[in-house]
């Protein structure tokens, strides 16, 4: 299967991965600004926004690693929650496809803090009883930071809603794959972490691992923010990643 994307824009090639509460539209405050200067290719991952699940085995990474291939390597790859992770799969997997790494609150298999697993256990037990609005509120009240508006808030509980439609519905027939073990040592990339002062602190604690794995990785820690910052303070953001980008 591919993933369903779209690339706007002209120049050296980027490729931004969405956040697991969200799907390519939390992009949209960046795209057009990054396209004045880049290629930019935003896709939703399996069971999420216009990508479909079915019932064949994959994996995120190696469904990401396939779009990358179509692009002109090396690209530089951002990615948000998630999408972090599975840019560091790419990262350390595949190092000659990416040059530039933006990782913006990523996820990474470090132990769980409790404030991470009080949320998974009330998460579950609203999806247990099929309250999808309430574990929705959940999520957005979870991930979306106190600098956002309304229309960010709206945006993120829309994306969330279709994600568990989507992939409650499919059932069973979810074959989900692990992917590839991630070697932080392997990544090449020049890389760049941020991290939110209002987010779940197993966030920053996975900052910190990462920023200590890949070598010469830059960390910003934005007190601000929460998880979900390039919906939060967009411009601030964009302007973040479009200066990283544009480095000698």
């Amino acid at each position: 299967m591919h993933l369903t994307h779209d690339t706007t824009g002209s120049g050296p090639d980027v490729l931004l991965l969405h956040a697991g509460v969200a799907d390519s539209r939390m992009w949209g405050p960046q795209v057009a600004a990054l396209a004045e200067n880049f290629r930019v290719t935003t896709c939703d991952l399996r069971g999420y926004g216009d990508t479909p699940l079915d019932g064949e085995p994959y994996s995120d990474a190696d469904d990401v690693k396939r779009l990358l291939d179509t692009l002109k390597a090396p690209a530089a790859v951002v990615g948000a929650s998630a999408g972090g992770h599975v840019a560091l799969q790419i990262a350390s997997g595949w190092p000659d496809l990416v040059d530039r790494l933006v990782l913006l609150n990523p996820a990474y298999p470090i132990p769980a803090t409790r404030s991470l697993e009080r949320f998974a256990r009330r998460e579950d037990v609203l999806l247990s009883a099929d309250d999808l609005e309430g574990a929705t509120e959940l999520n957005v009240s979870t991930w979306v930071g106190p600098e956002a508006d309304a229309a960010a808030r709206d945006l993120v509980r829309t994306m969330q809603r279709h994600a568990f439609e989507v992939q409650l519905g499919a059932g069973d027939i979810v074959n989900q794959l692990p992917g590839p073990d991630t070697d932080l040592t392997r990544v090449t990339a020049r890389t760049l972490v941020v991290s939110g002062g209002q987010d779940l602190d197993h966030f920053r604690e996975v900052a910190h691992h990462v920023v200590r794995k890949i070598d010469g990785a830059r960390h910003v820690q934005l007190g601000w923010a929460g998880h979900l910052p390039s919906l939060e303070r967009p411009d601030e953001i964009t302007e973040l990643i479009g200066s990283f980008l544009a480095e000698d």
